[in-house]
This record gives structure tokens, C-alpha cells and sequence, in this order.
């Protein structure tokens, strides 16, 4: 049976992941991974800034690989308060190669503990990432 391939994640992702986590900009902003296959890591595929969760779906590719994000989402509650969740989405459509399944499957979690975050939501369908999933994800509710 195929086993998990487990993917390190590039030194110089660790490190944009760290400083991510600190950022004290105020706008959303997100970083996204892919594996390269040959080299068997995660690495940035690109960073975005100032983007809304409806247009990172447009930036997501559809069908092939999946994806990693990082998403700091700014979400200004009825009171006032303004939050500034870290979300790590997975991004697995449907129909794409069992190997690179298993690839993606396997990092997931090492990349989830090297980035030390603890909203991990999976996605099917790229569509489905709207503004209200993500609330609806995060527990915010109007």
C-alpha cells in the first residue's frame, strides 16, 4: 500500500511562517505553500497582502495541486474588539492525483506543527471559501 510521504518544510518558509505569526500589520493577509515534488518540501508559493478570504479563492488554483494557506484574517466583532485569527486552510479538490494526495496528506500535519497553529480547517471545493465559511469556521457569528 502506499505509505504517507512526509515533506520537510523549507528553512526559509520556517522562517517567513515565524514572522507571520508576529506581524503587526492590521490588514489580512496570506501565504501560500505548495510541495515541490523532486525536492520533497513545502515551500512558498506566494504571499498576499491586503486580500479579502473571496479573493484568495480566486487566487487558488482550481483543480490541481492542493494548497496550503496561511490566513491572518481581521474580523471587527459588533463591540468593537477587532481579532486577528491565524487560520491554516488545506486546500484538496477533488480529482487530483492520489500521489499528490498522499504527499499533501502527510505534510499537513508537520507543516501544522511547524507553523504552531491551531485553526486548521480543510476545504473541498475552492468556492467554499467565502467570508461566511470563515466566520462559520472560526466561531464568529453575526
Amino acid at each position: 500500500s502506499e505509505s504517507l510521504v512526509v515533506c520537510d518544510v523549507a528553512e526559509d518558509l520556517v522562517e517567513k511562517l515565524r514572522k507571520f505569526r508576529f506581524r503587526k500589520e492590521t490588514n489580512n493577509a496570506a501565504i501560500i505553500m505548495k510541495i515541490d515534488k523532486d525536492k520533497r518540501l513545502v515551500v512558498l508559493d506566494e504571499e498576499l497582502e491586503g486580500i479579502s478570504p473571496d479573493e484568495l479563492k480566486d487566487e487558488l488554483p482550481e483543480r490541481q495541486p492542493r494548497t496550503f494557506i496561511v490566513y491572518s484574517y481581521k474580523y471587527q466583532h459588533d463591540d468593537g474588539r477587532v481579532s486577528y485569527p491565524l487560520c491554516f486552510i488545506f486546500s484538496s479538490p477533488v480529482g487530483c492525483k492520489p500521489e499528490q494526495q498522499m504527499m499533501y496528506a502527510g505534510s499537513k500535519n508537520k507543516l501544522v506543527q511547524t507553523a504552531e497553529l491551531t485553526k486548521v480547517f480543510e476545504i473541498r471545493n475552492t468556492e467554499d471559501l467565502t467570508e461566511e465559511w470563515l466566520r462559520e469556521k472560526l466561531g464568529f457569528f453575526h
